[in-house]
């Protein structure tokens, strides 16, 4: 709802618009009457009318701004337009899911990086229809996916995920797109020879043809857990320091390209009801709320990137939420739909995106924001649902690999295989 005093100052341009326009025919009126037309004083008059038409215009733009959810100016990218071979700004996070029967680019049976819990056909489920879905943008075309050019353009690098489930899923997709275009499927590996599971805080691929390392690290909150104050509450039985990067961080600086992303567990069921709250300087901040100690935690980030980054080598992503689909009146019913939805149910916005877009926004050194909570927001039919290695609890945050990470993936190499500028700088 509009506040009060944006509807007094509408009021007031209404009530001076009608001053106008009664002065407007005040002057027509008197013109008629004596048939005669100073063009000076008509002149200066016009002017003044349309200088204060303009006025109202504006002010009432800026206070009723026309926005659409799905469209963020600073996401776009370079790219080809379809209507004709030049090049022209496309904001890729603005489109729909087109049904492709080219997807999916890989088999997630033929890939060892795809863990158990992710491979929803090898759990049960019977339509594999969610996999044949392409996100396509409004204005324009994301590139083919091109595994073999991808890997000559990341020979000799280091790509580093960092965050939480979510962005392991991204590292697994990657990896197993990549190795379709890998002859050799043996000189792929897991450098230490670790099963892909969720109980590993470190992950990491070898492509030994392109000398290419893609790894992952889970950092779920991104800022450093750290223990409780004495003399604290009795319900506080540890605490996030939100102004303390994660100690890990140094193991992320060796490298070419960072994606980062965090939110999934910033929710009262993984925090307060476990006990969890948070520290600024050293000092137990009780009240203070998830979102305001959401913000605080991306500042922390975005400091470390600044003073920490050498953002002439490395390109600096982040990915923001991931749209769940949980419903029901306490956000605990998990439906998996045969297919996307034709609108967003008002999920294509999400606070904790927008706080990460405002903070990306002001920073003064180059880092790429991967704006995904809107095309996520139409993919209910995607999820895990009970098709996961835990299928007594349902699943309606994690996604069915092959499935919509991918796209994420196929975004972000268009984006560096085609030289683009960064998404936002």
């Amino acid at each position: 709802m509009e506040s009060k005093s944006n509807w007094d100052l509408v009021e007031y341009f209404k009530h001076l618009g009608a001053k106008i326009l009664d002065f407007s025919d005040g002057i027509g009126l008197n013109l008629r009457k004596n048939w005669v037309f100073n063009s000076f004083n008509g002149v200066v008059i016009m002017g003044i009318t349309i200088v204060l038409l303009l006025v109202m215009t504006y002010a009432y733009s800026y206070l009723f701004p026309i926005s659409n959810p799905m469209i963020s100016s600073y996401a776009t990218i370079p790219i080809t337009n379809n209507s004709s071979n030049t090049q022209s700004q496309c904001n890729v996070f603005e489109g729909s899911w087109v049904k492709d029967e080219t997807y999916p680019l890989y088999h997630a049976s033929r890939c060892p990086f795809v863990e158990q819990g992710f491979n929803c056909l090898a759990n049960g489920r019977k339509d594999g229809d969610y996999r044949k879905w392409r996100w396509k943008p409004r204005n324009c075309d994301i590139p083919r996916f091109n595994a073999k050019a991808m890997l000559e353009k990341f020979r000799g690098k280091r790509i580093v995920f960092v965050g939480d489930s979510m962005s392991r899923t991204q590292w697994e997709s990657l990896i197993c797109l990549l190795l379709t275009g890998v002859e050799d499927k043996r000189s792929v590996y897991e450098i230490n020879g670790n099963k892909i599971t969720k109980k590993i805080r470190f992950l990491g691929a070898r492509f030994d043809s392109y000398n290419l390392r893609i790894d992952f690290y889970r950092s779920v909150f991104l800022v450093l857990p750290t223990g409780v104050p004495k003399h604290s509450p009795r319900r506080v039985k540890w605490t996030l320091g939100l102004d303390r990067f994660d100690n890990i961080a140094k193991e992320w600086i060796d490298s070419d390209v960072l994606i980062f992303n965090t939110g999934q567990w910033w929710t009262p069921g993984k925090l307060h009801a476990m006990g969890g709250y948070f520290q600024v300087r050293g000092q137990l901040k009780l009240g203070m709320s998830i979102p305001s100690a959401f913000r605080t935690a991306v500042a922390t980030w975005a400091s470390w990137v600044k003073n920490s980054v050498n953002t002439n080598r490395t390109i600096v992503f982040f990915r923001t939420f991931e749209a769940t689909s949980w419903s029901g009146p306490k956000g605990r019913v998990c439906k998996v739909t045969r297919f996307p939805l034709t609108n967003t149910q008002q999920r294509d916005r999400y606070h904790l995106s927008d706080i990460v877009l405002n903070t990306v926004k002001k920073m003064k050194v180059p880092v790429s924001v991967l704006h995904i909570t809107p095309m996520t927001a139409f993919r209910s039919d995607a999820h895990l649902g009970i098709w996961s290695d835990t299928p007594a609890v349902p699943d309606c945050s994690h996604w069915c690999l092959p499935g919509v990470p991918d796209m994420w993936n196929e975004i972000l190499v268009s984006h560096m295989l085609s030289g683009y500028e960064d998404l936002h700088q």
